[in-house]
């Protein structure tokens, strides 16, 4: 598998995930939820200062700005590190994967990196895109806009059940966005299938020796 065709898979995942959170953003008022298909899959925006699934590191600012340049120093070494695989020839299903990983990883940097500037704050009000730097925050200080929200199991837990019977459960609780998705099924398909994908094809121009 060529590096352009591992590229264009990061640019198709990023385009896709950004068009997404635009028009999220642009369109629907914080925590508004839509229902997509009955009321297992839904439309559920929210923003988060943190990482994936909306966890986070930290409540301080100086957080935020660590996460952010973490995030953009593993998106540099990622592109080092698939440009290699590529290039050393590992199977076309770990290409595939670290591709899925690297563009979900630059598709929620540019949430952090330029969505403070460059959008309004969510409110009660539908945000809008303005002028670079009138936004509600600072470089690096942008929060990720997620979405998608699967409450599969929505339910009151039997009283019997120990130390959280009587409460209401839900499966699956976290809101994600499809850069989380795109790591997720990166990171899971190569540890299902790593004794297939993490090694070297065969070299198809091995010289025989008489």
């Amino acid at each position: 598998m060529k590096y352009r065709s591992a590229l264009l898979i990061v640019l198709l995942v990023i385009l896709s995930d950004q068009l997404l959170k635009i028009y999220i953003k642009t369109h629907f008022y914080y925590g508004e939820e839509v229902n997509v298909l009955g009321s297992w899959f839904r439309l559920h925006f929210i923003e988060n200062e943190g990482m994936a699934f909306g966890m986070k590191l930290g409540q301080a600012a100086i957080g935020k700005l660590v996460l952010t340049l973490f995030r953009l120093i593993a998106v540099i070494f990622g592109f080092f590190l698939l440009k290699k695989i590529v290039d050393r020839k590992y199977e076309k299903g770990a290409i595939i994967c670290g591709s899925l990983i690297l563009a979900g990883a630059l598709g929620n940097l540019i949430d952090s990196m330029f969505y403070g500037l460059i959008f309004t704050e969510s409110s009660f009000h539908l945000a809008k895109i303005v002028s670079w730097g009138e936004g509600y925050g600072n470089l690096f200080h942008g929060r990720v806009v997620d979405m998608l929200y699967f409450p599969v199991v929505d339910t009151i837990l039997p009283n019997w059940v120990p130390f959280v019977g009587g409460k209401n459960f839900v499966f699956f609780e976290p809101v994600f966005n499809l850069a989380d998705a795109a790591i997720s099924v990166g990171v899971f398909t190569l540890i299902l299938f790593q004794k297939k994908f993490i090694h070297k094809q065969d070299n198809q121009n091995t010289t025989v020796i008489a």
